[in-house]
């Protein structure tokens, strides 16, 4: 379980702060929804470490995350944007997520494995500049499993697709969420990533989360 209990944080110059209490379960998404600015991202730079906060406790089953810096948090984060190198093959941006001391043959294999479980069996020599910006958010999911920490924040993934896309991706982060028992916080302005993804849901509203009512599952 990932606890954010009573989260205080002020930007500098900004006249309010923000106030964060939240749950996150293993083997569900939880949604935080909220215009822009409203401190989405500031939520999950806070949880990642790259923001301390000035009170409160972030707690990872019971582990308290504050004074950890971001290298040292069991913590991947897929952002809208695939952020894979260009000039690299699919195959050695998912081999990223691998420790480096990995051998040659079982870093083979794991990243064919990876490949495979999010659709892209046999992509691994294309170079990344080749492929549609679909395959490459799949091969970010592919690093973020090889890297298999406990905590997967999603910033708004499939924001930078096209329509159809995301239709397609979202059942495979699902899928692998709950293959891998991950506590996955996402945060999102579009309904159809919540409504389809998300167990919890929250609003941040004036700088505070508030937690809502959930009238369906995810599909």
């Amino acid at each position: 379980m990932l606890v954010l209990d009573d989260v205080t944080y002020t930007h500098p110059g900004q006249p309010a702060g923000y106030r964060f209490s939240m749950e996150a379960a293993a083997g569900t998404v939880t949604a935080v929804r909220g215009a822009s600015g409203s401190g989405k991202s500031t939520l999950l730079d806070l949880i990642a470490g790259f923001l301390r906060p000035t009170a409160g406790r972030i707690e990872l089953d019971g582990a308290d995350l504050v004074a950890l810096p971001p290298e040292r948090r069991p913590i991947s984060i897929l952002f809208q944007s695939e952020s894979l190198f260009e000039h690299l093959s699919a195959a050695e941006n998912a081999a990223l997520g691998l420790p480096p001391s990995t051998a040659r043959a079982e870093r083979d294999r794991q990243v064919a494995t990876a490949l495979a479980e999010v659709g892209l069996d046999g992509i691994g020599p294309q170079r990344s500049e080749t492929l549609s910006g679909g395959q490459k958010q799949r091969v970010a999911l592919a690093r973020t499993l090889l890297r298999n920490r406990p905590v997967l924040l999603l910033d708004q993934p499939f924001s930078a697709l096209d329509d159809d896309t995301p239709a397609a991706t979202r059942p495979l982060v699902s899928t692998s969420m709950s293959r891998h028992g991950w506590i996955t916080v996402l945060v999102s302005h579009h309904v159809d990533d919540i409504e389809v993804l998300a167990r919890r849901v929250y609003a941040i509203e004036n700088g505070a989360l508030l937690r809502e009512e959930t009238t369906t599952a995810p599909r």
